[in-house]
C-alpha cells in the first residue's frame, strides 16, 4: 500500500495474518459483546465433538480436535451471537422504524439479540410485541389469502441447520412452491449449476486429507485470512513440507501471502511466520477464464513437444480415455485462442501464465481452490467449468491430494441444497418426498433469488418468508429491492438479530427471534442437537450449550412448524417432529439414500461423508463420463474495458454482517468509505490518494464520496466494500447460467466528488 499521502484511518499493516493482531481482536470482541463476565468457556466448545459447529465459514473439521478450533472471525460470529445486548420490546418502543432506517448496518445488529415475536404497527411506525401464537395465525391467515403459492417466496439463509432446512423445504412444498431463493443464488449457483455437467456433482470433490497428500496447491479468487480463517492452517502445513501454492488474485492479500498460527505458541513467540505463496499472480478482476485459457494452452503446446520428442506426453491420456469426453473440441478452441488475447484478457503477461502452467503440470496431484471472485461475474458458470477443464487434462480429479475445491460461505449452505432447498428439484426426490410424508409436491421449478426478486418487483408475489438472512442488503440493485419488498402483503423474518431487511415493512410484517447456533436448544424430547455439512461434504452434529438470550427463544425447526401448522391441513404431526429431532432425521434419510443410518453416523465424533461420485471417478452426467466444456474468449479489442470493480468483504465482516470498522489486513481503521486502486491508474486518470471520488456504473448507478486509496492491486481493476457497492450492479447483470449476479465484475467510471 502507498504511504502517501496521510489519509485518515489508513496505515499499512506490516503484520502476518493470524498472530497477535487476531489475539487481540478476539479479546476486544469478548469485552464489547459478551461484557466482564463473559462465558468464554463458548469458544472452547466451538467445532469440538461435542460442542457446536462454528456459525461462520464451512471450512471443515478436522479429525483431530485440540482446545482451540477456531478463528479470528469464527470468535466474532460467536461473540456477535453470545452477546450481553437485548433488543427487547423496550428497544422498539423507543425507536421508530423511521429512526432505525437511518441507523448504519452495523448499528442495527450491534444492538443486540431479539427477544419477542414483534409486529409492525403502521399506525405508531413502531415494532410492537405479539405472542407466538398470534404471529403464527397472522402468518398462516396471510398466506392462505394469497390465491397461489406461487406468490410466496422462502428465502433461506445458509446458516440454518440441516433440520431446519429440510422441515422448511416441507412446508413450502406441502404449500404447493418451489419457490426457493436462497444465498447460494448469490455466492456458489455457479458451482451448483456448472460442476454438475462437468463432473456430475455440484461439490467439491476433495477432503481435508487431501491437503496433506497434494504436490501443489492452486488458490484462485479467495480470500482465506478474512472469509475462512481457519484454512491458514492447512494452507500453511503444506507450505511447510514444501509445496507449491500459486495465487492468482487482483489484489495483494496479507492471508495469501504470510501467516502466524494464534492457536501455535512457539511460532508466536517467535519472529518466524509462514511464507504461504510461493507465486503471487495478479490477473486484472474479470481476467480469470483469459488467464485459464492461457494456462490451458501453455499446457497443450509443451505436451505436443513432450510427444514430438519421443515423450509420453504431459496430459493424462489413459484417464482422458477412460473418464472424459470432449477434449477435441476444447483443445480446438484453446489452440486457436491467440496470446495477444489472452494476455489482453488476463492483465497477465505470457511469462507469468507460462510459468503457472509449468507448476500445474510438474505436480502429480494438485488441488484447485476457488471463491466468489471465480463465481460471482456474467460468466461464472464458464469460469468454474475452465477450472475442471484444467484439472481433468492431468486426471486431477478422483485420486488422493488432488481435486476441486469450491470455498463455501456459510457453515451450512451446502448442506441446505443437500436436503432440498432448491428451486429445481428432481422428479426422483419429490417421488420420495411424497411417499414419505403423503403430499402431493409442486413439480413447476420455482424462483431463484434474482427471479424472486423481479417477482417481488412487479407484483407476481406477495409474501415474503425469509428463514435468516438480510435479503434486501445481500441481494444487488437495493433501490429496487428496498421497494419490491414494501410492496409485499406479508413478510416474515426469522432471525437472531435485527437487521435491514425489517425495516422495508409489508401490509403485514412479523419478525421472529430464534435460538443461535450456540444456544441450548430443549425440546419435549429433552436437548436436541441439529447437524451441518462443509464444504467438503461432511456431515456432523452441532449441539449448543448456552443458556439462550431469552426465554422467548424458539429453535428454527419449532418456527417452521408453528408456521406450517397454521397454514397447512397436511395430516403431518410437525409436533411429533419437533419433539425429537431425530425424527426429523430419519425423514432426511427416508427422502435422501445418502443420509442411512443418519441418526446412527452422527453420533460418531466428527460425523461422516457424503456420497461425492467425482471423488471416486464416477461421473453422474448423462454420458457416465466428465465433460470437456470449451468457452471462446471475446477478441482483444472486445475485452479492452475501462476500470473494472470488484466488491470486497472487510476483515470486520461475514457476508452482510459487519461486526467493526476495521480492515485491519488492508491497513484500513474505522471506515469503510474507501476505494483501493492502483496507483499508476490513479496518476493517468489525475488523481491522488485521499481524493473524494464519486463511482459512476451507468446512469443513476452512483456510489458517490469514496475515499481513494492506492493499493496493490492490478491494473485497471478497483475495489470498494459489499454491500455498500450493491447499488452499482443492476438486478439483471448476471450470469445467464446460473443466475448468480455479478458483484466482481462491475464496470465503472470515476469522477472527482464535488
Amino acid at each position: 500500500m502507498s504511504e502517501e499521502p496521510d489519509v485518515k484511518g489508513v496505515e499499512p499493516y506490516a503484520g502476518p495474518a493470524g498472530g497477535w493482531g487476531a489475539l487481540r481482536a478476539v479479546a476486544l470482541a469478548v469485552k464489547q459483546q459478551m461484557g466482564a463476565s463473559a462465558d468464554t468457556r463458548a469458544l472452547l466448545q466451538m467445532n469440538q465433538p461435542d460442542g457446536f459447529d462454528c456459525p461462520g465459514c464451512a471450512w471443515p473439521d478436522p479429525r483431530h480436535t485440540s482446545s482451540f478450533e477456531f478463528c479470528e472471525n469464527g470468535a466474532k460470529a460467536v461473540t456477535w451471537e453470545a452477546t450481553v445486548k437485548r433488543v427487547d420490546p423496550g428497544f422498539f418502543a423507543a425507536h421508530s422504524v423511521s429512526e432505525l432506517w437511518g441507523w448504519s448496518d452495523h448499528a442495527l445488529e450491534d444492538a443486540g439479540r431479539l427477544t419477542e415475536p414483534m409486529r409492525y404497527d403502521a399506525a405508531t411506525d413502531h415494532y410492537v410485541a405479539i405472542s407466538w401464537d398470534e404471529a403464527f395465525a397472522r402468518i398462516g391467515a396471510g398466506l392462505r389469502a394469497l390465491d397461489h403459492p406461487d406468490r410466496a417466496e422462502f428465502y433461506c439463509s445458509g446458516r440454518a441447520s440441516n433440520e431446519a432446512a429440510f422441515l422448511y423445504q416441507l412446508f413450502a412444498r406441502a404449500f404447493g412452491t418451489n419457490n426457493f431463493p436462497d444465498c447460494s443464488n448469490m455466492c456458489h449457483e455457479a458451482t451448483s449449476v456448472g460442476l454438475p455437467q462437468s463432473i456430475g456433482v455440484g461439490k467439491g470433490t476433495v477432503t481435508l486429507e487431501d491437503f496433506d497428500l497434494a504436490d501443489a496447491i492452486f488458490c484462485i479468487g479467495h480470500n482465506p485470512g478474512t472469509n475462512h480463517p481457519r484454512m491458514l492452517s492447512t494452507l500453511s502445513a503444506a507450505a511447510r513440507r514444501g509445496v507449491p501454492i500459486v495465487v492468482a488474485n487482483p489484489m495483494r492479500e496479507r492471508g495469501l501471502e504470510r501467516f502466524k498460527s494464534p492457536q501455535h505458541p512457539t511460532e508466536m513467540l517467535s519472529t518466524h511466520s509462514t511464507q504461504l505463496a510461493s507465486a503471487y499472480h495478479q490477473p486484472r478482476v474479470g481476467g480469470d477464464a483469459a488467464m485459464l485459457t492461457g494456462m490451458m494452452k501453455a499446457l497443450f503446446e509443451a505436451d505436443r513437444v513432450d510427444v514430438t520428442g519421443g515423450g509420453p506426453g504431459l496430459l493424462d491420456r489413459a484417464f482422458i480415455a477412460a473418464h472424459t469426453q470432449g477434449l477435441a473440441a476444447l483443445q480446438a478452441e484453446v489452440e486457436a485462442t491467440a496470446w495477444a488475447d489472452i494476455v489482453a484478457g488476463s492483465g497477465l503477461d505470457e511469462a507469468a501464465i507460462r510459468s503457472m502452467a509449468e507448476t500445474y503440470w510438474r505436480a502429480e496431484r494438485v488441488i484447485i481452490c476457488y471463491g466468489m471472485g471465480i463465481t460471482q461475474h456474467a460468466n461464472g458458470t464458464a469460469n468454474v467449468q475452465q477450472l475442471a477443464n484444467l484439472l481433468l487434462l492431468r486426471g486431477n480429479m478422483g485420486k488422493p491430494g488432488a481435486g476441486i475445491c469450491p470455498l463455501r460461505g456459510h457453515s451450512n449452505v451446502q448442506g441446505d441444497r443437500t436436503v432440498g432447498i432448491t428451486e429445481i428439484p428432481t422428479e426422483a426426490f419429490l417421488a420420495r418426498l411424497d411417499k414419505a410424508f403423503g403430499i402431493n409436491s409442486p413439480r413447476a421449478h420455482g424462483h431463484a433469488a434474482v427471479e424472486a426478486m423481479e417477482a417481488m418487483r412487479e407484483g407476481r408475489s406477495k409474501a415474503l418468508i425469509a428463514l435468516g438472512g438480510n435479503l434486501a442488503i445481500a441481494m444487488p440493485d437495493p433501490d429496487v429491492c428496498f421497494e419490491a419488498m414494501r410492496g409485499l402483503d406479508l413478510s416474515v423474518h426469522i432471525l437472531t438479530k435485527f437487521n435491514r431487511s425489517c425495516l422495508l415493512p409489508a401490509t403485514e410484517s412479523i419478525v421472529l427471534p430464534c435460538l443461535g447456533r450456540t444456544e441450548l436448544d430443549v425440546q419435549a424430547g429433552g436437548p436436541q442437537s441439529v447437524t451441518v455439512e462443509d464444504s467438503m461434504s461432511m456431515v456432523h452434529a452441532s449441539a449448543g450449550k448456552l443458556k439462550p438470550a431469552s426465554g422467548g427463544l424458539k429453535s428454527e425447526p419449532a418456527i417452521v412448524a408453528g408456521m406450517a401448522k397454521a397454514t397447512l391441513e397436511s395430516g403431518i404431526d410437525w409436533d411429533w417432529l419437533v419433539a425429537d429431532y431425530d425424527r426429523i432425521r430419519d425423514g432426511i434419510e427416508a427422502v435422501f439414500p445418502d443420509f442411512r443410518d443418519f441418526n446412527e453416523r452422527i453420533r460418531v465424533p466428527g460425523g461422516f461423508r457424503l456420497t461425492v461420485g467425482a471423488s471416486d471417478r464416477v461421473w453422474n452426467t448423462p454420458s457416465g463420463k466428465a465433460q470437456f466444456l470449451p468457452h471462446p474468449l471475446l477478441p482483444a479489442e472486445a475485452q479492452r474495458k475501462g476500470l473494472i470493480l470488484t466488491t470486497l468483504r472487510s476483515h470486520d465482516q461475514y457476508n452482510t454482517t459487519i461486526y467493526g470498522l476495521d480492515d485491519r489486513y488492508r491497513g484500513i481503521f474505522g471506515r469503510r468509505d474507501i476505494l483501493f486502486a492502483n496507483a499508476d491508474d490513479m496518476a493517468e486518470l489525475g488523481l491522488m490518494q485521499g481524493d473524494k471520488v464519486d463511482v459512476m456504473a451507468g446512469p443513476g448507478r452512483v456510489l458517490p464520496g469514496l475515499t481513494l486509496v492506492a493499493y496493490d492491486i492490478a491494473r485497471g481493476s478497483l475495489g470498494a466494500y459489499y454491500p455498500e457497492a450493491n447499488c452499482l450492479v443492476p438486478l439483471d447483470d448476471h450470469d445467464r447460467l446460473s443466475g448468480t449476479p455479478s458483484y466482481k465484475s462491475i464496470e465503472v467510471t470515476l469522477q472527482k466528488a464535488a
